[in-house]
């Protein structure tokens, strides 16, 4: 009898940390969503600042067209991103086409002294801090998620119930290293 209740109590004891483990490996994969949700969020932010941007750009510099071109279809193609690594690239794209259209800003005196392009620069470097942060605290989840889906016993678990990796949201090394620069 005694060796039943032994038996008995390992199998609860092994149910009970499966479920835990579960439910620890779950919990990462909502705060992951909750991270990428607070970038989306930051990410929609700018976007919507960018055609007022490109807008104040343009009644002072109304021959650069090429410039606000690859503006719009850079903001196109991130808007569109689908998932991590997609959205890194386009938010590359974007962010070489910004880098673009502030050097442009740089030409014209008058632009740089408007109160509105002002605070639509102040606005978007406030944007953009919100992003870094808000990528940092996703990666730092997806860190998280994948070292448990990795390590031992744990990855069996997630074998089990089919969890998987998740991608960083990186940035290429070249934008890493130089931020959109907005000058006033």
């Amino acid at each position: 009898m005694t060796a039943l209740y032994i038996v008995l109590g390992i199998a609860v004891a092994i149910v009970l940390w499966v479920i835990a483990t579960f439910n620890k490996l779950v919990s990462f994969i909502n705060r992951g969503k909750e991270a990428w949700a607070d970038i989306d969020v930051q990410l929609k932010r700018r976007y919507d600042l960018i055609p007022n941007l490109v807008e104040a750009v343009k009644g002072y510099a109304k021959h650069e067209k090429t410039v606000f071109e690859e503006v719009t279809k850079a903001r196109s193609a991130a808007m569109q991103a689908d998932g991590a690594e997609d959205q890194g690239k386009a938010e590359n794209m974007l962010s070489g086409a910004l880098k673009s259209l502030f050097a442009v800003s740089e030409a014209y005196p008058d632009l740089k002294a408007n109160e509105n392009f002002l605070n639509l620069q102040n606005e978007l470097t406030d944007t953009e801090n919100k992003i870094q942060a808000a990528r940092r605290f996703y990666n730092s989840v997806v860190r998280d998620l994948n070292t448990a889906l990795e390590v031992f016993p744990t990855n069996l678990i997630a074998g089990m119930f089919n969890f998987t990796k998740r991608e960083f949201f990186e940035l290429t090394e070249e934008d890493a290293k130089e931020p959109v620069k907005v000058s006033i």
